[in-house]
């Protein structure tokens, strides 16, 4: 089967990377962007994920992986929202900040410069290994 790679967002002050370092694993709930949605319905066990403080740290901090696939938020009052597992795998060696990404010619393509409020985003093989590599840090 196919990997697929993946990022999201979240605001440190609301969940940062050290909570969830802290947690050892999360449910991904919340989410109300139907684009984001799709992206979460998507996501397979094992599938790598960037973990991106949004709004004040703004840099790509640590990897995670999926843990549990898409199943009903239990956050949602109604509609078709689904949360996944992630738990995480290590902290990135060097965070790679939005400018890095904005001004690399293979990253700049990613939804995190193009859709800004895009929660929860693919990334190819080649931006994933791309970050890998800014982040240095080992896959």
């Amino acid at each position: 089967m196919e990997m697929n790679y993946w990022l999201v967002k979240q605001e440190p002050e609301a969940y940062s990377w050290a909570d969830l370092l802290r947690d050892g694993r999360t449910e991904w709930t919340g989410v109300r962007n139907f684009q984001a949605r799709n992206n979460l319905r998507a996501m397979r066990k094992e599938d790598p994920v960037f973990f991106y403080h949004s709004v004040t740290d703004k840099k790509v901090v640590g990897l995670a992986r999926v843990e549990r696939e898409a199943y009903p938020d239990p956050t949602a009052d109604g509609g078709d929202w689904v949360s996944v597992d992630l738990v995480p795998v290590k902290t990135l060696t060097a965070a790679v900040g939005l400018e890095a990404v904005k001004s690399d010619k293979i990253l700049r393509a990613i939804p995190l410069v193009k859709q800004g409020r895009l929660s929860v985003m693919p990334l190819t093989r080649e931006q994933f290994e791309r970050l890998l590599k800014l982040s240095q840090t080992a896959g």
